[in-house]
């Protein structure tokens, strides 16, 4: 295939041209509005729904529970009412479950049938939590794939695995680090990281933050 004489292959489509399946997704959007069925409105508030998804909002409710008792409490006992305090909307979830990390237990949070995630709240999963190597390593050595996630669980600390389903979907609440008394709201959630939030990793340490 040749080029032209700035080494520009004349084939190839410029990089912000819609391709063939966008155009398809476009025409069907028109089509919705002008036949009445949504209108651009709404179209817009689902896409900045979708866009509001992310693990910052985990990161909200385990900072929350860290610093209010009772909040932790009802996280805990009402994982949706103790959402839609903070403005986060896990209603579409069928069950949905905070497993509280403890000196004693870590919780680690799999899918091994497929990639069920807790997606209201989090987003789109990780690719590794999609991984056929990660939903059959999880169950048979989590402690070997903690540790390469840099979380060495100590030998006298249970380790349970939670399998995901359609029907049910998990978030891990994470130990406090140590070193953040008198740390706000805010720092606490800067220090949750995604990962913590499946129970592969622990939470940042203040000063990696």
């Amino acid at each position: 295939m040749s080029a032209d004489h700035n080494g520009a292959d004349p084939h190839e489509h410029p990089k912000n041209e819609i391709s063939p399946y966008g155009k398809r997704v476009y025409a069907m959007r028109d089509l919705l509005i002008e036949k009445g069925i949504v209108t651009k409105e709404e179209i817009q508030r689902q896409i900045e729904y979708l866009e509001s998804r992310s693990p910052a909002n985990g990161a909200r409710l385990v900072a929350k529970a860290w610093v209010d008792p009772a909040f932790k409490a009802r996280l805990l006992a009402d994982p949706k009412a103790a959402c839609a305090e903070l403005g986060i909307d896990a209603s579409s979830m069928n069950e949905f479950v905070v497993l509280e990390n403890t000196p004693k237990v870590r919780n680690m949070v799999v899918c091994t049938l497929c990639s069920c995630y807790p997606r209201p709240i989090l987003g789109r999963p990780p690719d590794w939590y999609k991984s056929l190597n990660y939903r059959k390593r999880a169950v048979i050595e989590p402690r070997a794939v903690m540790k390469e996630f840099g979380q060495d669980v100590p030998d006298d600390v249970e380790v349970k695995v939670w399998d995901s389903s359609a029907d049910v979907r998990y978030l891990v609440l994470p130990l406090r680090p140590a070193g953040t008394d008198g740390m706000s709201e805010d720092e606490l959630a800067s220090l949750v990281v995604r990962d913590s939030l499946v129970g592969v990793a622990e939470p940042l340490q203040p000063a990696l933050a």
